[in-house]
């Protein structure tokens, strides 16, 4: 926790702030006694833009002359009798009956920032009962200082070891040439994509921005301080917080006592069990098991893994498992509920049917689909797909907040090799960017040789990662049409591009429905995007 990075607020502000938020000087703080709809617009601002979230609060809520924003003693009093005698009646269920679900009924919204990557990744890996929302790489530049120093973890075990003065060097290194590249690439994006006279110098600007911030993003290291937005149920921010404690990294069990203190504040009946001696266990048993596993695995796989594992340039999309009774078994989860017949008989009268009788079924359920909202049903949840995945860290940061389907990735370090965008060749940028990661590469390989975990703080994002993911059919329209859109980051809407294509090899059928997967290439991807938005504002100005 980087806490020197603070927003400072005065005495007066403090006071505005008090009845909102759980602390005012903290970088773990909540929100409380404020309506569902001002705490999600809050979060919606977060992702987009540099302010702190009690900044946002302040500026654009309690001082925003419009909002009539007014807390008065007499309901935050009331509002806080209100939520003893909740906590009262949780803990007598909670604790007295153990019922986990009554758990979920409660929730919070908790804000983390000045957070590495490596924390904000910990956060979003929850699948069910949390949501996130991060500071975007797209939209927010990551290159101003505070106090002269730029705003990455100084991790612990690093700055109190003798690589210290590489690691802040390499680091300082990184975000100097992001810094330095911005502006010369714009020029160069903005030179091949000339604004038209159908769009915007607003959306034009936007478009061109964010362009540039995406092709730069990959200098970003895993240290990068982020903000990061979470709304969830107790159950879920319970386990959450055991396995932060599990963690292997000194920054993520930290958080897990911050986060605890500040949950504790608003909702402690659903997660004082984190913090017992059960918890404790819990934690000790995730770490222990995780600790001995990777050693058996180094044992039985080292000769293996040295003769195989050679530095890359390409990413790659493999699909290494699926089933091949997957149009039988989705024709016959449509059917099903349909009929009073058992699923062992109406799979034996899917065999049977023509391919063509398969397919009207197929269709006659996916229905018209008007837009990639519009999502076929649980049947498509029949059959799954396995892909082994390697993509540079960017994708993976991108892709990792899918939730409905596994993953597990590898460990972030530079043996992969790393992505160097086309444009910046054609921009003449590539060799300034080639040499920040040369160098981040080998203070990376210098410190995992003493501190393999810790070294994780060094990997730029243009690094590649191995992961692997498992995900059913009604997933796989989801993911591969909202990733392969328009406005989507080319590293994560090619990787989207070849799921699609690989499942279309073995089951055409099942994927015909598909209509939205966008295969196209765009000079500007979030300009489109950009022109709706113009649009709405149009709408909302007549």
């Amino acid at each position: 926790m980087e806490e020197f990075f603070l927003d400072p607020f005065t005495q007066s502000e403090q006071l505005l702030l008090q009845p909102f938020t759980t602390n005012c000087d903290s970088s773990v703080f909540c929100l409380y006694n404020l309506p569902e709809v001002v705490k999600g617009a809050l979060f919606s601002r977060y992702s987009r833009s540099d302010k702190s979230l009690r900044r946002i609060l302040l500026d654009e809520f309690i001082n925003a002359p419009e909002a009539g924003f007014v807390g008065s003693g007499d309901d935050s009093t009331e509002q806080l009798v209100a939520l003893q005698k909740a906590t009262g009646f949780y803990d007598r269920v909670l604790i007295g009956y153990g019922d986990d679900s009554v758990a979920e009924l409660g929730g919070a919204h908790i804000a983390c920032e000045g957070i590495s990557n490596i924390a904000a990744k910990a956060l979003e890996d929850s699948r069910l009962g949390i949501s996130p929302l991060e500071k975007s790489t797209r939209y927010v530049p990551f290159n101003r200082q505070i106090n002269g120093r730029y705003r990455y973890c100084r991790e612990p075990s690093i700055m109190a070891s003798s690589y210290a003065q590489q690691y802040e060097k390499t680091l300082d290194y990184l975000f100097d040439t992001y810094s330095k590249l911005i502006d010369p690439l714009l020029v160069w994006v903005r030179s091949c994509t000339p604004r038209d006279n159908h769009t915007s110098e607003r959306a034009y600007n936007s478009a061109t921005r964010a362009k540039a911030l995406d092709l730069l993003r990959g200098l970003l290291p895993m240290a990068t301080l982020t903000n990061v937005g979470l709304f969830g149920n107790g159950r879920a921010f319970e386990y959450l917080l055991v396995k932060l404690a599990a963690s292997s990294h000194g920054e993520l069990r930290s958080l897990s006592g911050f986060m605890q203190q500040e949950l504790d504040k608003v909702i402690p009946s659903f997660v004082k069990r984190a913090k017992t001696e059960r918890g404790a266990k819990y934690a000790n048993y995730i770490s222990t098991n995780r600790d001995r596993t990777e050693l058996l695995t180094q044992k039985l796989l080292t000769q293996k893994l040295l003769s195989t594992t050679q530095p890359t340039s390409s990413p790659t999309v493999q699909l290494v498992e699926y089933d091949a009774q997957a149009e039988v078994k989705v024709v016959a989860a449509i059917l099903y509920p349909h009929s009073d017949l058992t699923l062992e008989q109406i799979q034996a009268y899917a065999v049977e049917l023509e391919s063509s009788k398969r397919v009207e079924i197929i269709n006659t359920y996916a229905g018209e689909r008007e837009s990639r909202f519009h999502r076929p049903g649980r049947a498509f949840e029949e059959v799954y797909y396995t892909f082994d995945i390697l993509a540079d860290i960017g994708a993976y940061r991108d892709l990792q907040r899918h939730r409905v389907l596994t993953q597990e990735r590898q460990r972030f370090s530079v043996a992969h090799g790393y992505i160097i965008p086309p444009e910046l060749t054609d921009a003449n940028l590539a060799i300034p960017y080639k040499q920040a990661l040369d160098i981040a590469g080998v203070t990376t390989e210098l410190i995992s040789k003493n501190l393999p975990d810790a070294s994780e703080y060094v990997v730029p994002f243009a690094y590649l990662v191995r992961w692997r993911f498992k995900l059913n059919l009604r997933e796989v329209y989801h993911l591969v049409e909202l990733r392969s859109s328009r406005q989507g980051h080319p590293s994560y809407r090619a990787i989207a591009q070849q799921m699609y294509q690989q499942i279309q090899v073995y089951h055409p059928n099942l994927v015909a429905p598909m209509e939205f997967v966008d295969l196209n290439d765009y000079a500007l991807e979030r300009l489109g995007a950009e022109q709706r938005i113009d649009s709405k504002l149009q709408q909302l100005n007549q």
